[in-house]
């Protein structure tokens, strides 16, 4: 779909932007490209620069709770320095590189519920004005799906995803927020785990795959968060057995003793605290659709992403209006 905004700031009859991104979904580490197509207005314009913000709709918690807004995670600048006559109507075509650490918002088709957004800024003779966000697919890396799919196969199924405002401690991590994949544990660890939360951290060399098990605390067992964590390079995907390797880090990870213990030195450093073979991952994410619960009531899930994602982008352009104002 695109997107258009008459640029208000630089008054009526001003240039108009349409960013337009090439079909499909992308990947981390993967390239973006599509073409902003700029429509002159009433006079001449110089359009000093056009730059692209990548943004992501991120969860943070406070002292009264948790609040959502949105973070500009990378940007870049894809034209510029031409005069854009009255009428004109021109086409920049763009090729941008995405961050690893972009995160994923769909698998096998399905959507998880992330909203990330390509905005794009255009700056005229000194004055600038944000237009709408373009809804951004990322789609899994082969390493990122290797997991997920094992533990889809364990039985592990899909509750809920979101972008968690802070750092991993210990790790390489560079955007400001990282991604939690939230999974209720399969029929052989329900008595031991109350869920499980995989978090990706992505790079040009592999994959660091970050595990985060809510113990249940037992008679003589102690409860609370284990973390575990191991890495995996973009050319050793194939040929492994990742049901066996991941249950093995599953177990690992429970069987844990004391909490924090799987892998000293990680851990959630945002000054809050946190909290048998089955069908594969996508089958189990992909059911919602079809009315099979996922971690909410089936058929519900794409309607509520619909809604989150409609208030997530007319929030940003009030909050816009307001600065113009």
């Amino acid at each position: 779909m695109v997107f258009k905004k008459l640029l208000g700031s630089l008054g009526v009859g001003g240039p108009t932007v349409d960013t337009v991104l090439q079909p499909g979904p992308a990947v981390p580490g993967g390239g973006l490209s599509g073409e902003v197509r700029l429509k002159g207005g009433n006079t001449d314009a110089t359009i000093e620069h056009i730059t692209l913000e990548l943004v992501a709709r991120v969860e943070a918690e406070h002292e009264d709770g948790e609040a959502e807004g949105g973070v500009v995670f990378e940007r870049f600048t894809v034209g510029g320095g031409f005069v854009l006559g009255e009428g004109e109507e021109r086409s920049v075509p763009f090729g941008v590189t995405l961050p690893w650490e972009t995160p994923v918002t769909e698998l096998y088709g399905q959507d998880l519920g992330i909203v990330l957004g390509v905005r794009t800024e255009l700056s005229v003779a000194g004055a600038r004005d944000k237009g709408d966000l373009d809804r951004l697919t990322v789609g899994p890396l082969p390493a990122q799906e290797a997991v997920l799919e094992a533990l889809g196969q364990l039985g592990f199924g899909f509750r809920s995803a979101d972008l968690e405002l802070g750092h991993i401690g210990g790790s390489g991590q560079r955007l400001p927020f990282y991604q939690e994949i939230e999974l209720s544990p399969s029929a052989r660890y329900a008595d031991r785990v109350n869920e499980v939360e995989v978090t990706f951290l992505a790079g040009p060399e592999g994959l660091d795959v970050v595990l985060e098990a809510d113990k249940r605390g037992g008679l003589f067992s102690e409860g609370g968060d284990a973390l575990g964590r191991f890495t995996v390079g973009h050319h050793e995907v194939q040929g492994r057995d990742w049901v066996t390797e991941v249950d093995g880090r599953i177990q690992a990870l429970i069987e844990a003793r004391t909490p924090h213990r799987a892998h000293e030195g990680y851990g959630h450093d945002d000054g809050h605290p946190q909290h048998h073979a089955g069908p594969g991952m996508g089958t189990v994410v992909a059911a919602g659709a079809a009315g099979v619960a996922v971690g909410v009531v089936g058929g519900m899930v794409a309607a509520e992403v619909v809604d989150e994602v409609g208030d997530f982008f007319e929030g940003d352009d009030e909050e816009e209006e307001s600065d113009e104002g």
